[in-house]
This record gives C-alpha cells, structure tokens and sequence, in this order.
C-alpha cells in the first residue's frame, strides 16, 4: 500500500512532571523520502525521536508502523520494526574495528559447536560489512578500527550500520555537526543513496540552509506541537524561522 505511511504518530504527548515536552505532535514518513525535523530549543524534537526509537514511551497518542499499531517498549521492539537511529554521539566503540561495530549487538556465531561455544564468525561479518558499505559509496574498510577514522567517516560508519538493519526509517540526529564542508558534502550524499535505496530518512538539525538542499518535505514543531509541514522545494529560511517563532507558516502545506 504505497500510501501508507512507513511511520505515523498521532496525537503524541509525553509529560515529564509538570512539563509537557509534546502536547499533541503529529508526524510522518513515507518510503524513499528525505524528511526534516526541526524547531526551536524545547520544541519537543528529541522527545518525538526518542518515543519513535523505542527509548521512551509516550502518556497519550498512537503510532503505526507501516499501518499496523505499535507500542515500544524499548528501543529492541523499534529495531524489530526495521527502525534504526543514529544519534548525534553515533555510539560507536573506537576500540573495535568497522565490521564489529556494524553488528555490535549482532553479532554471526561460527556454525556448529564453534559457534555453539561463542566464536565469531568474524569473515562472514567483514563480507557483509564490506558489501553493505560499497553499495552505498562508503569507502571505509570493514576492518579499520573506528579510533583511526575522521569525524566524516566515523559519521559514515554509523550510518552505513543504521542502514543495513533499517527497514523502515533511519532517524538522524544533527549528523553533520562538528564537520568541515567536505566531510559534510559526503555525509549528506550517503544520506541521499539511502533514501534511493528506498528506506525514508528522518534529519533532525538546526541547520536550516542544509535542510532546504537535502529534504524532500519539512516538518515543524513549536512547543510540543506540529504547527505545519511544507515541501522543502516551496519555502525559505525566512518561512522556516517565522514558523519556528509563530506557529505560522506562510508557504503552501506539503
């Protein structure tokens, strides 16, 4: 059913005490698309993220999965349901290599007693490492140790793991930060050949330029609310900002 969305939150909201992070938040993804998420400080983007990666759980609304309600119960069952996040730290081990970093928590057994009594297929796991990185352009070697590589690369990495296990949705948080101006070109490109390998892709960044040349639609959020959605191609910087302050968005809905 190509209308049905990959991921659909409905009606989120999440208190923490007397605070209430989302106060209705709405948002989609569908198959083979690039969307932005953005909003000012405490406009609830990482509550929304957490709750749609499993790592928390929200008081009131629903969420589908390719149309089927869900409810996480940790960030396993979101990994069940082909989601994948790549957080801004990236949470890879520097003292282990590419390949062990991909299928951390993964991890291929040897077959037989071998694997029986808990030894590594280390080959079969440098293999698929090496062959899901080519298909995406990452020139990485599946058995440089994660210490040695560039910010770019090490953002690459991660990227490259989220995007073998993802089914669905890989949400990104700021995945370009701290980098210079080629290692950003090249991350923002792997971001592009995961999205036409046909699994959506959720950026979250304040980095509204870089929004506007990668998205295909942007979403908005204002105090626990999404005030609007609009086609990245049909706005501006300017319109973003005034969305982001107001709650008014002046270009067409996407």
């Amino acid at each position: 059913m190509p209308d049905v969305p990959l991921v659909d939150a409905r009606s989120i909201v999440r208190h923490f005490g007397h605070v209430q992070a989302l106060r209705g938040a709405d948002f989609s993804v569908r198959r083979g698309e690039i969307v932005a998420l953005i909003g000012d400080n405490g406009a609830g983007k990482s509550t929304l993220i957490r709750i749609l990666s499993g790592t928390d759980r929200p008081d009131h609304g629903e969420i589908r999965v390719n149309g089927e309600l869900v409810h996480f119960n940790g960030p396993q069952d979101a990994r069940a349901a082909g989601i994948e996040t790549v957080y801004q730290d990236l949470a890879l081990a520097p003292d282990l290599d590419a390949a062990a970093n991909v299928f951390l928590g993964r991890e291929l057994m040897r077959p037989g007693l071998l694997g029986r009594l808990g030894v590594l297929d280390r080959s079969r796991m440098v293999r698929q490492t090496g062959e899901a990185m080519a298909r995406l352009g990452v020139t990485i070697r599946p058995s440089a140790e994660v210490f040695t590589l560039s910010g770019g690369q090490r953002q690459s990495a991660a990227v490259a793991r989220a995007a073998m296990w993802a089914t669905s949705v890989i949400f990104m948080d700021e995945p370009t930060a701290n980098l210079g101006v080629m290692q950003t070109q090249g991350v923002l490109d792997l971001i592009r050949r995961v999205r036409h390998a046909g699994t959506a892709v959720v950026v979250i960044s304040h980095n509204l330029p870089q929004i506007l040349e990668i998205a295909d639609r942007i979403v908005i959020l204002r105090l626990g609310r999404t005030v609007g959605q609009v086609a990245a191609s049909a706005t501006s910087v300017d319109d973003l900002v005034r969305a982001m302050m107001s709650g008014m968005l002046r270009s067409e809905p996407a």
